[in-house]
């Protein structure tokens, strides 16, 4: 099978990005012809390049390129028409290439594979300024409550309403989790498939040091929440001087972070390792008897969560989102509410005095992980779905 991936950005900026490059060899690996379509946005020396490229940007006129990028839409029908694809997987495709690839992909099989809340959200979060959760439907509240700027709102408007006005282009929606198809459906798309994404089966961790230690594995935004921890770490400090946190990623939050640190006296406590591959992040996750992801947002999977489970380290994580589907409370893991720091600081206590209780959940984690959240039973899942939408569209000519 001859398959196009879509997808906004190819170098290495986040979870979707990783996850296009690794499904690109998976289906390699099985035998299938997939190539990978992206704009140039946020490529940098050293990163693996795209199969095919058109032009995006991460300057000031970003707004104006993922409203309407013609560029994409004429680079797209070209590989079509050289590479002529069985399907094509889109994953983003609303911050550089724009709902302008939409009609070109009436031609071939499609499935839109929704990864986050940017169909449903022009900022990707369903979060306010404030942090906490969006209630609202995009549209005049995203102005009203300042979520986007009047020179961005009007753009964003017309981009929203063309993916709505040209998505039936789409022969199947599939999200990444039971949560974020239930934002799909509150938007009007129905009949969503669910698709969990997997995650490598690796060796399980050496048993847990003497030290008690946490980890943190992210982007440095504020709805990752590293501050939330931080400042739940402090209260674990107290009741544990011992007690270590490893926090690996880069981002804008770093400054603020450093600040935090040092004003709540943990720089003898926390690490900021800054951003590291993904061998280096595994090698720093192993010592860590549990791994946090205190999102502020909803996160639409949580890909951290089966990752630490699949190595067998305990998981403390947000109580929303896809993180409901993937850590079982109490017993690979514990979740709190989302923002609340004397919940998190109590549940970091909970295993970092407790080495047993922490080894034990994360023995639990990894039966979990390999029973449902491998790569291997990911991709048969999809190649499923893949047949599906072929012999769907077959019979519908027919």
């Amino acid at each position: 099978m001859k398959i196009l991936l879509v997808n906004d950005y190819a170098g290495d900026t986040g979870g979707a990005e990783l996850h296009m490059r690794s499904l690109r060899s998976q289906l390699h690996a099985r035998g299938h012809d997939a190539r990978l379509f992206t704009s140039t946005a946020l490529l940098r020396p050293g990163d693996e390049p795209p199969d095919y490229a058109c032009f995006g940007t991460a300057s000031k006129f970003r707004t104006l390129v993922q409203t309407a990028n013609p560029w994409a839409s004429s680079r797209l029908s070209h590989v079509i028409d050289e590479f002529r694809p069985d399907l094509v997987h889109v994953m983003m495709f609303l911050t550089q290439l724009s709902p302008f690839i939409l009609p070109v992909l009436r031609r071939v099989p499609t499935i839109l594979n929704v990864v986050w809340h940017r169909p449903v959200c022009p900022i990707g979060t369903k979060m306010l300024p404030d942090g906490s959760p969006c209630a609202s439907s995009w549209g005049l509240a995203c102005y009203k409550n300042s979520c986007l700027p009047a020179r961005d709102w009007a753009p964003l408007m017309m981009q929203m309403r063309m993916f709505r006005q040209w998505r039936d282009a789409i022969d199947m929606f599939v999200a990444n989790s039971h949560a974020t198809r239930c934002e799909l459906a509150r938007d009007g798309v129905e009949h969503v498939e669910v698709l969990y994404p997997g995650t490598s089966v690796v060796g399980a961790r050496p048993p847990l040091g003497e030290a008690p230690r946490a980890g943190f594995v992210g982007r440095l935004v504020p709805e990752k929440g590293a501050d939330v921890l931080i400042e739940a770490f402090a209260r674990v400090v107290r009741d544990l001087p011992q007690a270590e946190l490893v926090i690996v990623g880069e981002g804008p939050e770093r400054p603020r972070l450093q600040r935090l640190i040092a004003e709540s006296n943990l720089s003898r406590s926390v690490t900021l390792k800054g951003r590291l591959s993904r061998a280096a992040a595994e090698r720093a996750m192993e010592a860590c008897w549990v791994q946090v992801a205190p999102s502020r947002w909803v996160e639409p999977f949580g890909l951290v969560a089966i990752e630490a489970q699949m190595r067998g380290t305990a998981v403390v994580a947000s109580q929303s989102g896809g993180f409901c589907e993937t850590v079982d409370d109490g017993r690979t893991g514990l979740l709190v509410p989302p923002g609340e720091v004397g919940a998190l600081s109590q549940a970091l206590l909970q295993l970092l005095a407790q080495r047993e209780r922490a080894e034990e959940m994360g023995r639990a984690g990894r039966e979990r992980a390999l029973r449902f959240f491998t790569e291997s039973a990911s991709m048969d899942r999809l190649l499923g779905l893949y047949g599906k939408v072929l012999g769907d569209r077959v019979h519908a000519v027919a």
